[in-house]
């Protein structure tokens, strides 16, 4: 594939890279979409090292403000000129193998992420760029937060097309041949069918119902009385921080994941959410390394649950970034449409049921193997709650009493096992059983398992992860295949649970 009039490979390109690779350029709007940043360095270190001598100057109020503007200014045309000189030195390129990245100015830099190692592929959109029609491509890989690229900007349409074409080549469709002296035939995107979307009203509704909130509010209150009754405001000083950090939570969270929707197609998990930054995710079949379900007592009256996920290359994002998250906030009956997405066999045959056991049961009902009854003291409430199921194609974990939390890894992710036992545990014969996989904000333990029964259940299920491992499905999973076709997820669920046409009312 020749490269495009004006656009040449880079001297220093690898040699195996540069016959099949068509380099490209970053849309010329990304110098002045990035000129900004610049600006805001500068008005930050002037209004921190000059704020008290401008303030003592008696100059006129407009004098200082045209200060103040100059900053800016001078910061902007400082940030264009560089980003200038960074825009013509960067090029990407996209092969059968890898997505390669040429950057820098005065240190060069030389990246690429190979498909067969692609985590997901995002779009976003800043608030900036998204005013003026651009986005931005994030290319997650499963060596880490290091490892991805990020290509910033291009046309809605132009990383519309980009991203399907990385998509098509990581699954191995092959691509059709362009015809001679015509236009490059570009990649169609696969058809996306919409599963469930969050509304507003319950994603602030769950923000109102979690604990953080409700603290926050009450210590609000507090000050607010401790005022009235001192007839001084030192008191409300000192709380000013926690209430901006409370504030700044609840807002992150509203508009991280504001209109999440979730949606499937042949190329994978489609999640969209944000409010001021739109995000576009594509997760690939198999790429979720485990996925946790957690209920906080405020929302048990409303059968919420919220899904996270490991996926390799997020880079442990355990905060509560929405990247890691599934869904939001999705009741039972949701739960049991999202999972068989990410799993689409259960391992048992009564999937729905040994769920409900694992999301709100205890004791050993449907194969849960619990903490024994001498942990009393360890564990004097979650002891019967806490278990582990292993199935065919998975091990469900389950703990918590107020706060319910149940971790789902399948059997292929697993990295390596453990157990560990505390000068307690040894004294009376307990053990965790953990499991080690991607890093990320899925927590996989079994808490106080009799010693012998632990050392049972290691064994066994490194013996199922080999074994899972060996049939695992092909890293690209259309290769086989002459016209693009439903992977397994979009063809499997849990007895009926997968509905036939999109759920967009998630209230």
């Amino acid at each position: 594939m020749q490269p495009p009039p004006g656009v040449q490979p880079p001297p220093d390109a690898p040699e195996h890279a540069t016959a099949p690779i068509e380099w490209r350029r970053l849309h010329k709007v990304t110098p002045l979409l990035n000129a900004w940043k610049a600006a805001a360095v500068l008005l930050g270190i002037a209004v921190w090292n000059y704020s008290e001598a401008l303030a003592e100057l008696e100059l006129p109020v407009l004098q200082k403000a045209l200060f103040v503007i100059g900053a800016i200014v001078l910061g902007a045309l400082v940030g264009l000129g560089y980003g200038a000189l960074a825009w013509r030195r960067t090029q990407y390129g996209i092969s059968n193998e890898s997505v390669f990245l040429h950057s820098g100015v005065l240190w060069r830099q030389q990246r690429h992420v190979r498909l067969d190692r692609l985590q997901a592929v995002d779009v976003t959109q800043p608030l900036l760029a998204r005013l003026f029609g651009f986005s931005s491509l994030k290319i997650e890989s499963a060596g880490g937060a290091g490892s991805n690229l990020t290509l910033s900007y291009l046309t809605d349409d132009e990383a519309q097309r980009v991203r399907n074409e990385i998509l098509a080549r990581a699954a191995g469709v092959k691509q059709r041949e362009q015809p001679e002296g015509g236009p490059p035939v570009e990649a169609e995107a696969a058809p996306e069918r919409q599963l469930l979307e969050l509304s507003s009203g319950r994603l602030l509704a769950s923000l109102l119902r979690s604990a953080g909130v409700i603290i926050a509010a009450l210590a609000v209150v507090a000050v607010v009385v401790a005022v009235i009754v001192t007839d001084t405001f030192r008191y409300a000083a000192g709380s000013i921080g926690g209430v901006v950090a409370a504030a700044g939570y609840v807002w992150s969270r509203f508009a991280g994941e504001f209109s999440f929707r979730i949606g499937i197609s042949a190329d994978g998990i489609r999640l969209r959410h944000g409010l001021l930054e739109a995000k576009a995710r594509t997760v690939p079949p198999g790429r979720v390394q485990a996925i946790s379900l957690s209920q906080p007592l405020l929302w048990r009256g409303k059968d919420w649950w919220r899904l996270r996920m490991n996926v390799a290359g997020y880079g442990g994002e355990t905060g509560q970034d929405a990247t890691t998250v599934l869904f939001p906030v999705a009741t039972t009956q949701e739960v049991r449409q999202i999972l068989p997405l990410v799993l689409p066999d259960l391992g048992t045959d009564s999937p729905v049921e040994t769920l409900d056991a694992a999301l709100t049961g205890t004791g050993e009902d449907h194969g849960f193997v619990t903490t024994p009854r001498r942990a009393r003291f360890l564990d004097p409430f979650a002891w019967r709650r806490q278990g582990i199921r292993v199935t065919r194609t998975a091990v469900l974990l389950r703990s918590g009493v107020w706060w319910r939390y149940l971790a789902i890894v399948p059997h292929e992710r697993t990295q390596s096992l453990g157990i560990k036992q505390g000068p307690v545990e040894r004294r009376v014969g307990l053990a965790d059983l953990e499991f080690h996989s991607t890093t990320g904000p899925v927590l996989s333990k079994a808490y106080h398992l009799d010693v012998d029964v632990a050392r049972e259940l290691l064994l066994d299920l490194a013996e199922r992860s080999r074994e899972a491992r060996r049939h695992a499905a092909p890293e690209r999973w259309m290769a086989q295949a002459e016209q693009p076709v439903a992977p397994a997820f979009l063809r499997a669920g849990y007895a009926g649970v997968l509905p036939s046409t999109p759920d967009r009312s998630a209230q």
